[in-house]
């Protein structure tokens, strides 16, 4: 092999890396544009849809049991993440500072003890899903895991057109 040929060699091995370390650093940064965020419940939990207006409730504080005076526990992704974006623009209809200030003084009002907690990944909410069963949470629907199960928001599941979380 000649010297040049093997510097090519290793200039496309690098660059290979590169791209590959890239794709993997785009995957884990969350959600791309244009995908679905899918809502999430524990496996066991017997609704399979809400309806926007009845995840409003839910995300809002308003309804704070299932059916079966189950407790509901609302989990949301962290400041920052694409799909908490997603749920802020279309359940809360709010910015991120709007949405502090909502859980601020409806904590002050003593309506609820605690803001719905924030999580740091995925695979965590998925997990805090799939070990309360009155939990809810909504993950990019690429990036879901056996063990939880994802409602129909309106009767649409994510990829289905018409479906609200976009």
């Amino acid at each position: 092999m000649t010297m040049r040929t093997h510097l090519q060699l290793r200039i496309s091995l690098v660059l290979g890396c590169l791209v590959v370390f890239s794709l993997i650093s785009f995957r884990a940064a969350g959600t791309p544009a244009g995908t679905d965020v899918a809502i999430v419940v524990n496996s066991t939990n017997p609704v399979s849809n809400l309806t926007l207006s009845e995840l409003r409730k839910i995300y809002f504080g308003d309804r704070q049991y299932w059916k079966g005076n189950l407790p509901v526990l609302v989990l949301m992704r962290s400041r920052g993440a694409p799909e908490r974006e997603v749920v802020l623009r279309v359940v809360f209809e709010m910015t991120e500072e709007r949405y502090t200030k909502y859980w601020v003084a409806k904590v002050m009002r003593a309506e609820v003890s605690d803001p719905p907690a924030s999580l740091y990944s995925f695979g965590i909410l998925q997990e805090g899903v799939k070990g309360n069963p009155g939990a809810i949470g909504y993950v990019n629907a690429g990036d879901l895991r056996p063990g939880v199960k994802v409602l129909r928001v309106d009767g649409l599941l994510p990829g289905e057109s018409g479906y609200p979380l976009r």
